[in-house]
């Protein structure tokens, strides 16, 4: 009996010893923290910002009425293609042919007067020469004369401007191009100079890209800008900066930056996206990382590098912020993994998890 209580004293070591190595290996596993990493990429071209943007046209024309009215008909849709001379959408012209016809009757009256005007002054010239009437009585109807005649030129160019108004009504293309957006329906009532529709007109295209305020001055001095799109994988077009938006856009608080395209290809489509790499020529290598893996000691910026599975605070020169990463420009090599979440936590030589 006491042989089999001292076996039952030494398996419950044995096993206790067991339970208890396990706990301690899970406890150090566990005590190695698991760190989020990015290997850095040095550019050596000096690219230093990318873009996203949108295939535009070079000229894009919102079309309105000149005048107001119920939009009868529409006889274009959104991406059709028209030619100059096309009849794009109508206007109830009803009343404006009614003024039309208003001017029309105003004319025909003008008319008469002065065929009676002309009439009475010949009659009293007569009268005057043959000294029945006086010379202010002659003047009288002369100046009646030149009323009407007045009173004719009017009435025409109200008619004039009717007409002009009754061929308002039709909205024309004036150049061939492509329909992009349509803001109206048949059925509206629209005011004059309210915008309809906008239209592309054929020939340049372009990229439309909105760049934040701390790189404005950084496109200016680029040297060199290449696009790429995304449904023509092996195209790649330089291009060169057309216009910079002087006033930043209200909400996103970025200006738009017109890119114009050397030698496109024809199968570039309106709407097309586009990723505008800025290129420094000759410029020094540089790369971006998180703002995330910054670990500040003192006015010296630092990363975490893992190295053999450990970390090593390494000092770095950066650059330029933006867009939530940095610029770097010393202290790192291509190929460098570094710790890009739980800086604060780690400590000089620390096991790590990647």
């Amino acid at each position: 009996m006491k042989k089999s209580i001292i076996n039952t004293i030494v398996i419950l070591s044995i096993t206790s010893l067991l339970v208890s190595g396990c706990s301690k290996a899970a406890t150090t596993t566990e005590d190695i923290p698991l760190v989020r990493s990015e290997t850095v990429k040095i550019n050596s071209s000096g690219q230093s910002a990318n873009y996203s943007g949108e295939v535009r046209g070079r000229y894009e024309t919102q079309l309105a009425f000149q005048v107001s009215g119920k939009i009868i008909k529409r006889n274009v849709d959104l991406g059709s293609k028209v030619s100059p001379g096309d009849v794009l959408m109508e206007i109830d012209a009803k009343d404006i042919q009614q003024n039309v016809n208003i001017s029309s009757a105003q004319v025909s009256s003008a008319q008469s007067q002065l065929q009676l005007a002309a009439a009475n002054l010949e009659r009293y010239r007569t009268l005057f020469e043959q000294g029945a009437i006086s010379r202010a009585q002659l003047d009288q109807y002369q100046n009646n004369y030149e009323v009407a005649q007045s009173a004719v030129r009017q009435s025409a160019a109200q008619y004039t401007q009717g007409s002009n108004q009754l061929g308002y009504s039709t909205l024309v293309a004036d150049s061939g191009g492509v329909v992009s957006s349509i803001s109206v329906e048949a059925g509206q009532v629209v005011s004059a100079g309210q915008a309809v529709l906008t239209l592309v007109k054929d020939g340049e295209r372009e990229i439309e890209i909105n760049v934040p305020e701390n790189r404005v001055d950084e496109l200016r001095k680029t040297e060199q800008i290449q696009v790429v799109f995304w449904a023509l994988p092996n195209v790649t077009v330089q291009g060169n900066i057309r216009e910079i938006s002087p006033i930043a856009d209200k909400v996103s608080r970025t200006y738009k930056v017109r890119i114009s395209l050397v030698n496109p290809p024809a199968d570039i489509n309106l709407g097309m996206t586009a990723n505008v790499m800025i290129v420094q020529a000759g410029g020094q290598p540089v790369t971006y990382i998180p703002l995330s893996a910054i670990y500040q000691t003192g006015d010296i910026p630092h990363v975490w590098v893992i190295v053999n599975e450990a970390v090593t605070l390494r000092p770095i020169k950066v650059g330029a912020f933006g867009d939530n990463k940095v610029q770097v420009l010393e202290g790192l090599q291509d190929g460098d993994v570094i710790v890009t979440a739980g800086v604060q936590k780690l400590h000089e030589g620390e096991k790590v998890r990647i």
